[in-house]
């Protein structure tokens, strides 16, 4: 017995190092990918503004929080964020509770439409707003009224946006919740108003306030939105930092707005981290699919009644007016404009930025699928430590951190041996992955923190290696998730602007860049192609949206 206990006890210490140079070897590639294609360009361009004269000048973070024009955007800045994620709560909290509660036909499919906004890209979310509230627009030809040189285009544009944000963190959650505590309540004489204020509510406090954070971390970053529907009026931290980059040239400036969204976004994934560690750990969940009901008496259906009104007039129909804005020339000419290249500012063919949008999407999304799972793997490990969990937190920095500022700091940084890639068409792929790598992770880290980890040991004291440990136990049971990550990625990819509007080279143009060049020239025809550019993108999301829903499980989280 003895014997036996010493040779547990000799295999238990090997898989413990063994455990610990796995966790390591986890870490080196995104480590490295983060700190050479993130950090390093990031650094690199914010080093260059600050020394501007030749020394660090960090009295220049006062001298430009001091200027009026800098005040402005900031103050903008945050107060659209703050107005975009409370209308956003007050629109998608209704069909959060839908979703979650109530069962009705189509649902899986209106589920889908529903995410559609979200991987779309700004600049077809713009384009999309500016067919239908711009001039010439619908609401132009059918009352005359034009929003698009107001704030409220901007604000229901990302309404639009983060629908889905609010839908599927909040809704995820609530479909969960066991409702006979809610009946109980109930049961002991308490209003239905006043049992979900005190039982529902709080349960699903961390989870509204996760899906607020988030909403306000991609508004207050918000960039092709406001840069198409906000004009010379409304600029935000990122479209401030992009014109004084790429048009006054002002990198130091550029630099300390950079820094100044920098802190912002850190401060925002702290407390969002925090709120999530809470809805992680507090509640007790039941499986989802006994939670949802046919809807009873009038006020359910109401509501649901309400909520397919809103989805249609809010997401439905700027797709639908983008879509027909682009067949309004007679045989489909705008479409046909789009295999040549006479009179526009691209050397070639616009037609082709569909081919180079899939071929960097593919690229990214590898990069994206291998960084992100085994980032995602070494968070999973039980013996992962603090600097490993709030590796955890970083990863989400690219979603927040200026676009503008990684796309440039990469021209900065990487044009030199050993990484001299500026020239090359690995750099715009490399950027897209960066976006893409979060979403991996947050789809596969709940479904990897679901697997049994007596499984894992006991393949390892049968004398596994980590690698085969992986294949054997962690792949089969991620292997949905690890597809829903890589369509996720894909999607993104396809979308990434604001960092990709730098390096993309004018023979090798994206979509979403070749339709911001578009609307930036004068003229119908260019108006149109851009419409029909971006319905082509919006197409290729949704069908990869349509995709993910028939492979998506309750497991393979939120996003």
């Amino acid at each position: 017995m003895d014997l036996a206990r010493t040779e547990v006890s000799e295999v238990s210490g090997r898989g413990s190092r063994a455990g610990s140079a796995a966790r390591l070897g986890l870490m080196a590639v995104p480590v490295a990918f983060f700190a050479v294609f993130f950090a390093y360009p990031v650094a690199a361009i914010v080093a260059r503004g600050l020394g501007a004269d030749g020394g660090w000048r960090f009295g220049a973070l006062w001298d430009v929080l001091a200027q009026s024009g800098i005040r402005h955007v900031l103050w903008f800045t945050t107060w659209q964020a703050l107005a975009s994620t409370a209308l956003t709560l007050l629109v998608a909290l209704p069909a959060a509770y839908v979703f979650a509660r109530l069962e009705f036909p189509g649902r899986q499919v209106l589920r889908a439409v529903v995410t559609v906004p979200f991987v779309l890209p700004t600049v077809v979310v713009g384009t999309a707003f500016l067919a239908l509230v711009g001039r010439g627009g619908l609401l132009d030809d059918l009352w005359g009224v034009r929003l698009d040189t107001t704030v409220w285009a901007i604000l229901l544009a990302h309404v639009f946006f983060n629908y889905a944000v609010v839908v599927r963190t909040v809704g995820g959650l609530w479909s969960q919740l066991d409702p006979r505590q809610e009946e109980a309540a109930r049961m002991l004489g308490a209003s239905r108003l006043t049992a979900w204020r005190t039982v529902t509510l709080p349960a699903l406090g961390p989870a509204v306030a996760a899906a607020a954070l988030m909403v306000f971390l991609f508004t207050f970053t918000s960039f092709g939105v406001v840069q198409i529907l906000g004009g010379p009026t409304f600029s935000t931290l990122e479209v401030e930092i992009y014109r004084q980059t790429s048009e006054i040239f002002d990198l130091s400036t550029a630099a300390v707005l950079t820094l100044v969204q920098f802190a912002a976004v850190g401060a925002i994934l702290g407390v969002h981290a925090w709120t999530v560690r809470r809805r992680e750990s507090a509640l007790r969940l039941v499986d989802a699919s006994t939670t949802a009901r046919r809807p009873r008496g009038a006020g359910q259906w109401a509501l649901l009644a309400g909520v397919l009104a809103t989805i249609a007039v809010l997401l439905v129909l700027p797709l639908a007016v983008l879509a027909q804005r682009s067949f309004d020339a007679p045989g489909f000419a705008y479409y046909r404009a789009l295999t040549s290249d006479d009179g526009n500012v691209f050397l070639v063919p616009p037609i082709e930025a569909i081919g180079n949008s899939l071929e960097y999407a593919v690229v990214a999304t590898a990069i994206a699928v291998l960084v992100g799972g085994l980032a995602a793997a070494a968070l999973t490990r039980r013996d992962a430590g603090r600097l490993v969990r709030g590796f955890d937190a970083l990863l989400m920095l690219p979603l927040g951190v200026s676009a503008v500022t990684v796309g440039f700091g990469f021209l900065i940084a990487l044009d030199e041996p050993p990484l001299d890639l500026r020239g090359t068409w690995i750099l715009v792929a490399l950027a897209q992955a960066l976006v893409g790598v979060p979403f991996v992770v947050r789809t596969m880290l709940p479904v990897l923190r679901a697997v049994d980890h007596r499984l894992r040991e006991a393949a390892a004291v049968l004398g596994a290696s980590p690698w085969r440990v992986w294949r054997e136990v962690d792949l089969p049971m991620v292997r949905r998730a690890l597809l829903v990550a890589a369509g996720f990625a894909f999607a993104v990819s396809l979308g990434e602007f604001g960092a990709t509007v730098f390096i993309a080279r004018p023979d090798n143009p994206t979509l979403p860049v070749a339709v911001a060049r578009l609307l930036g020239r004068a003229g119908e025809l260019n108006y149109g192609q851009a419409m029909a550019l971006s319905t082509i993108l919006m197409v290729v999301c949704a069908v990869a949206l349509l995709v993910l829903e028939r492979l998506r499980t309750d497991r393979a989280g939120d996003f």
